[in-house]
């Protein structure tokens, strides 16, 4: 495991696609914003398992109504 230390506004950038921000600390928490690929899910890791179970690999992805990511595309979902 690495293990970074970044303070509000910095940026760690994994492989060539994917970028996460810190975009706020208040005490014990931390805010994350991630940017990657559309095809790459991105999710908790306790609801992982979870989202498994209930939809298979090849599901067809759906824009879900009214959500954003913060460069406005709209974020997709397996249906």
């Amino acid at each position: 495991m690495l293990v970074l230390s970044r303070k509000q506004g910095e940026v760690i950038v994994i492989g060539d696609d994917v970028t996460v921000t810190v975009l706020e600390v208040q005490g014990n928490r931390v805010k994350l914003g991630f940017t990657a690929p559309d095809e790459m899910p991105i999710r908790r890791q306790e609801l992982h398992p979870r989202v498994e179970r209930c939809q298979p690999a090849l599901a067809p992805r759906t824009v879900l109504p009214g959500w954003r990511q913060t460069d406005g595309r709209s974020i997709a979902a397996r249906a």
